[in-house]
């Protein structure tokens, strides 16, 4: 799910996007594209499941299921996907930790992970998450902190806290998805806790459209000094302009992560369906694809593929 989901505006956002054209480097059309792992997939089954944000998304709001994924990237290479919480109901946590299992355990779909959904400062999230210890396919814990019901500052209570150093003593990862204005409260929890490993969504969430980008920019600088944490590059397209984005809106956005981060701290999100609000799985994977074209096999082989094999331990 996409760090903006009432909060990237979903009312008259277009189902799919044509994006700018362009070609790739000359060499790139004799040498296969990498096999990519996608490290954000959402599905979600409305037979099973509530998303009450879903009231605010009505282009999203039916089942998404395996096949329709399947359907989405054909023939772009995705080999491995991990799968990401949908901000169900809390109650039904358990539940979708149960359904997704299912679904790594089944070898018809390329689900290889999880990072499931979790209250790190709850009285029962020791039992919950204690309950994966030795699950291999959990990976991590999500909770997402831009909710206009989440306060500056919610993360860093002790509470919080101390549920992600738990993630880490169990050797699990805490994705965070937070307002980009709030990227000081994310360096601040990662300095607290020096022994659990953090993914950044969504390019610290940055507005496209935002004119000064300098807070942004600083901010990232920030969190990626911290060795404890990688960067995403994902869920951007849909902050910039529904009908008129081109590949040269997103790419200071994608520089910047890389850069920053460096080529090995860096993985590929897919954002799918949420991307569909504003470009297909496909328009997408090209944008990205276009923007890094210029950067070497082996960096592109890491983005995409390498360094989320190894983060998460895919085999």
């Amino acid at each position: 799910m996409s760090a903006r989901l009432n909060r990237r505006q979903f009312v008259g956002c277009a189902a799919a996007l044509a994006v700018a054209g362009g070609r790739l480097r000359a060499e790139d059309d004799a040498v296969p594209h990498p096999p990519i792992v996608d490290t954000h997939q959402h599905l979600w089954d409305l037979d099973r499941f509530r998303l009450p944000w879903l009231v605010e998304a009505e282009s999203l709001r039916r089942s998404f299921l395996p096949s329709d994924f399947a359907e989405a990237t054909a023939g772009l290479n995705v080999v491995k996907t991990v799968y990401m919480e949908v901000d169900v109901e809390p109650e039904q946590q358990q539940a979708e930790a149960e359904y997704v299992l299912e679904l790594c355990r089944d070898e018809r779909n390329p689900m290889a992970g999880a990072v499931i959904s979790g209250r790190p400062n709850s009285e029962d999230f020791g039992a919950y998450i204690g309950q994966f210890r030795d699950e291999p396919y959990i990976k991590g814990v999500r909770q997402v902190l831009h909710g206009a019901s989440t306060p500056a500052g919610y993360c860093l209570s002790p509470a919080f806290i101390a549920g992600i150093r738990l993630l880490g003593e169990l050797g699990k990862c805490f994705d965070l998805c937070m307002r980009p204005e709030d990227l000081p409260d994310a360096a601040k929890l990662i300095d607290a806790c020096p022994d659990t490993r953090f993914v950044l969504d969504h390019c610290g969430n940055a507005n496209v459209q935002a004119a000064d980008q300098s807070d942004w920019r600083r901010d990232m600088e920030a969190v990626a000094r911290r060795k404890n944490v990688i960067g995403k590059v994902s869920g951007i397209v849909a902050s910039a302009k529904p009908d008129h984005w081109t590949v040269d809106d997103l790419a200071p956005f994608v520089n910047h992560t890389l850069e920053v981060f460096g080529p090995d701290r860096v993985v590929f999100g897919g954002d799918w369906p949420v991307c569909t609000l504003a470009a297909s799985y496909r328009q997408w994977v090209e944008a990205l694809r276009e923007i890094v074209a210029e950067r070497d096999l082996s960096e592109r082989q890491r983005l995409f593929h390498d360094n989320a094999a190894a983060f998460y331990g895919l085999t």
